[in-house]
């Protein structure tokens, strides 16, 4: 287990810096466009990162600080709704995301490798689940992965369109 740790630590604290390379040149009408239609944009990935991070970030700190806590699962696309993330500048967001991401670093990388094995209930649609600490993190880092090259493809197209 620890080569799975020190891999998704790796991975989560290298995706903002990615994100910013990715963008890196793009305006903020560019950040702001979508590639298609029914598309999103790279201001609506970053919003939709944002809120994943809140809401499975909340719920590695709850495992981390209680014993075998049950956690009501929160839909990040439900709770991009409660948040202005959508409305907010490109450059400014990734700024609070990264400083997210730096908290959440610091929670994880002090623990013992017994403590990523932490485990809750998850409740989520009327089904019960057990992640762990590891579990969390690991969904997390590949779920941004995947969003890395929609940013790559939303960069390509939109300064494209723009030349």
């Amino acid at each position: 287990m620890p080569n799975a740790i020190q891999d998704v630590l790796a991975r989560l604290a290298g995706y903002p810096r990615r994100i910013a390379a990715l963008t890196v040149g793009l305006t903020s009408a560019q950040l702001h466009a979508t590639p298609g239609p029914d598309a999103w944009s790279a201001n609506d990935v970053l919003a939709h990162l944002r809120c994943c991070a809140d809401v499975w970030g909340r719920d590695i700190g709850t495992i981390v600080e209680t014993d075998e806590p049950m956690i009501r699962a929160v839909s990040p696309r439900g709770w991009i709704k409660r948040t202005n993330y959508l409305d907010l500048e490109f450059r400014p967001s990734l700024r609070a995301f990264t400083v997210q991401r730096a908290a959440l670093l610091a929670l994880l990388k002090p623990l013992a490798p017994k403590d990523w094995s932490r485990t809750a209930t998850v409740r989520a649609a009327g089904k019960v689940a057990t992640w762990t600490v590891l579990s969390y993190a690991e969904r997390l880092s590949d779920h941004e992965q995947h969003h890395l090259e929609q940013f790559a493809r939303i960069a390509k197209t939109v300064s494209e369109r723009w030349r």
